[in-house]
């Protein structure tokens, strides 16, 4: 197994770990909160906001730290 396919299985499995995370922390909560279908529909459809909103938290740590990579490590 070369180090591509390592980097690409951690990746893999990360990103299955958070979306299991993401549905038992965030989903399940949402969709136990309500009663009928359709609340149940919408609060797990708005749930996907949070989910973009972790995505964004994310990607902006990542630019912060591959910008400022050589001033934390130099």
């Amino acid at each position: 197994m070369s180090n591509t396919d390592v980097t690409y299985l951690v990746a893999a499995c990360a990103g299955a770990l958070s979306l299991v995370a993401f549905v038992a922390l965030i989903v399940v909560p949402a969709w136990g909160a309500y009663s009928t279908l359709w609340e149940r529909i919408a609060a797990s459809f708005l749930s996907l906001y949070v989910l973009a909103a972790f995505i964004g938290i994310g990607l902006v740590t990542g630019a912060a730290v591959i910008w400022f990579w050589d001033r934390i490590f130099a």
